[in-house]
């Protein structure tokens, strides 16, 4: 990545009022996590009184930016029934909205009629895109930008419309 491109961090630091990101896919890959997924589908379960088990940087980070009143909302659009991936990432979302994080799921039957963009992206501010790029394996392959208004513009009516239809993540069983 070139040096004058922000990390997520900061991306995430600079936000002064929102940050909302959908995610589309059924399963990333675990490369980064295969500890956890691996002990996941042994049976572990993080404990949620046990806070201090489970916290981990990312989380600071959103519990940051929320203490800053940025709003961070995050939409899951789901293939039903759901992947084992989503299984595990559904396990542990309690820690995200721990965290400050609110977080919706969305079957995927039920976005048929959304123009979605084409990648998952985070938009903040309502102004700035950070696509997420991936390999057909959910590999990350990188990120792009856009402060383009009509790609902003997509990219909120595409997450509204999806956060009005999807189910708070409390009421979303799988």
């Amino acid at each position: 990545m070139p040096l004058n491109v922000p990390t997520f961090a900061e991306q995430l630091k600079a936000a002064q009022h929102t940050a909302v990101h959908l995610e589309m896919r059924d399963s990333y890959s675990v490369t980064k996590e295969v500890e956890a997924f691996t002990a996941w589908r042994d049976g572990f379960r993080h404990d949620p009184a046990d806070r201090a088990s489970w916290w981990r940087p990312f989380l600071d980070l959103i519990a940051e930016t929320v203490a800053r009143d940025v709003r961070v909302r995050r939409v899951r659009i789901v293939s039903e029934p759901v992947s084992e991936y989503i299984r595990f990432e559904h396990s542990g979302t309690f820690t995200n909205v721990a965290a400050g994080e609110r977080i919706r799921w969305l079957p995927r039957s039920q976005a048929s009629d959304i123009a979605l963009p084409g990648n998952d992206f985070w938009l903040f501010d309502s102004r700035l895109v950070r696509f997420n790029h991936f390999t057909g394996d959910g590999e990350s392959a990188g990120p792009s930008f856009s402060e383009d208004p009509a790609v902003a513009q997509l990219c909120a009516t595409a997450f509204e419309s999806a956060w009005e239809r999807a189910v708070p993540h409390e009421m979303y069983s799988i």
